[in-house]
């Protein structure tokens, strides 16, 4: 008898862009995948390949809808943000999955994940209605001067693939609800989890034209999206190479809101609570998997405590559980895709090759459940030259350079002695070497006995020198500001 051999297949989903109020195929109707970085043979989904063509349709409805939009009631634009916040919600466990299947961190995260760009709407929803301009007194009792404020048009709002919903929410929520237009792209790496954003807001209700999704390569959708007349802002969150390539494109009355990376240390004093000191840098330099721009990347330790921190921080260190994002107890989880893995390997091989001491980890997982994901053990290098290429280039993975010094001040030259200036933390019992630390440090985040990770919702965040343009703060209340211009308004009567 002859032998049949039945293949089983899973059709994938495709997924479109959403232009006008409508979800569509690109222009010229080619795909590409997403797919699971913890298993790379499953494919999350199929979405639009998309170049210019499909750029200039988005920011011609923008151009469109503005009008309309900008005249909008405050009020109804916060209504649609709070019923986006709320699908959000409702949806959040599965969502949670399909983030974690897409971009590779613990589902548990990933619901928070969720969670928080739920808040942010929400949160957006209220500072939006009542941010408005001044009063100002004047000499003249028949006159009334005063400032309002406007939304500018079209906005482009460029985002990566580590928090693909929340860094999307914290742009997107300020520019709606001051009455912007928007023509989003995220990353090719997770448009899924963007596209549940987009399709939050349509289901709630935004008119058409006033948000746009377009996904595809940078280099074939990018340059329209910062270069276009109609754009009047872009707002960008990757790499500082990205970033400084938009900036020197961008017209020269197109504002430019650009976080970018960072190289963040964490000072370990001598009068520190060094299991607390492990602790912090476990979390802000592996949590996440080190994708994390605000990721802990240097400890800076003083020479008196140098030995047994490093003994506690490998021990915290080796503890950690490694492997999928739906597994109980896993600590780490995936590189978010094959380029990540080559280039924090890279960076082992450099750290050897520049005489630091592979204290632990560093290995590309490969057997048994690791063999179709981008998993790799965090490694932490000690003897770490602060002029070498892991003390001074950004890794964005789990990788840490322990640093050691005799004093203060030494730490201090060595954490400011680089081109970044995102985020920074110290460990210490001190109050005054605390208070003089949030004034000598160059980041535009400074932390006390905190990780360098993580930031209130309510709060500026931004970065200095090439970790930010340094223009307008992210986040908060001072978030809305990116989104407007000021008119002055003299009144006689």
């Amino acid at each position: 008898m002859k032998k049949v051999i039945v293949l089983l297949t899973t059709k994938v989903a495709t997924f479109n862009n959403y232009i006008n109020g409508q979800w569509q195929e690109s222009v010229n109707k080619k795909t590409f995948y997403s797919v699971n970085p913890a298993n790379n043979e499953d494919i999350v989904g199929s979405f639009q390949a998309s170049n210019e063509q499909d750029v200039q349709l988005a920011i011609e409805a923008a151009q469109r809808a503005f009008t309309c939009w900008s005249q909008t009631a405050p009020s109804k634009r916060a209504s649609i943000l709070n019923q986006a916040a709320s699908i959000l919600e409702q949806n959040a466990q599965a969502l949670a999955e399909e983030l974690t299947r897409e971009e590779g961190k613990h589902v548990d995260d990933a619901k928070n994940e969720v969670l928080r760009s739920a808040q942010t709407l929400r949160y957006y929803a209220v500072e939006g209605q009542s941010f408005t301009g001044e009063t100002f007194p004047n000499d003249d009792s028949n006159m009334k001067v005063s400032t309002e404020r406007e939304p500018l048009g079209v906005v482009s709002v460029i985002t990566p693939w580590n928090f693909p919903l929340s860094i999307p929410a914290r742009k997107i929520a300020p520019a709606l609800i001051t009455g912007n237009t928007v023509v989003f792209k995220p990353s090719s790496d997770t448009p899924l989890m963007a596209l549940r954003l987009v399709e939050a807001l349509d289901k709630a209700g935004i008119p058409k034209g006033v948000i746009n999704f377009v996904t595809g390569k940078a280099s074939d959708v990018g340059d329209l999206l910062v270069t276009h007349p109609a754009v009047r802002a872009v707002t960008f969150t990757g790499s500082t190479a990205a970033g400084e390539d938009i900036h020197k494109k961008a017209g020269f009355t197109t504002r430019t809101q650009m976080e970018l990376g960072g190289k963040n240390p964490l000072i370990v004093m001598d009068d520190a609570d060094l299991n607390l000191a492990a602790s912090l840098v476990v979390n802000g330099g592996f949590s996440l998997t080190g994708q994390a721009c605000t990721g802990t990347s240097r400890v800076i330790v003083l020479s008196d405590v140098k030995d047994e921190f490093v003994q506690k921080l490998v021990e915290k260190t080796s503890a950690l559980k490694i492997g999928h994002g739906f597994e109980p107890g896993v600590k780490i989880g995936p590189l978010a895709n094959e380029k990540q893995l080559k280039n924090v390997l890279k960076y082992v091989e450099y750290g050897k090759q520049d005489g630091a001491t592979l204290e632990y980890g560093g290995d590309h997982l490969t057997s048994d459940e690791y063999q179709k994901g981008y998993y790799v053990k965090p490694a932490i290098f000690t003897n770490v030259n602060p002029n070498s290429r892991i003390a001074k280039e950004e890794i964005f993975g789990p990788v840490v350079a322990v640093i050691e010094v005799d004093t203060y001040e030494e730490a201090i030259a060595i954490a400011n002695d680089v081109e970044y200036g995102l985020s920074a933390s110290i460990v210490t019992n001190n109050l005054r070497i605390a208070n003089q630390f949030t004034k000598d440090i160059q980041a535009g985040t400074v932390k006390v006995n905190r990780t360098t990770t993580g930031n209130l919702m309510n709060a500026p965040f931004g970065g200095l020198k090439k970790s930010s343009t340094s223009t307008f703060r992210e986040s908060g209340r001072v978030g809305l500001e990116f989104f407007t211009q000021l008119k002055t308004v003299y009144m006689g009567y």
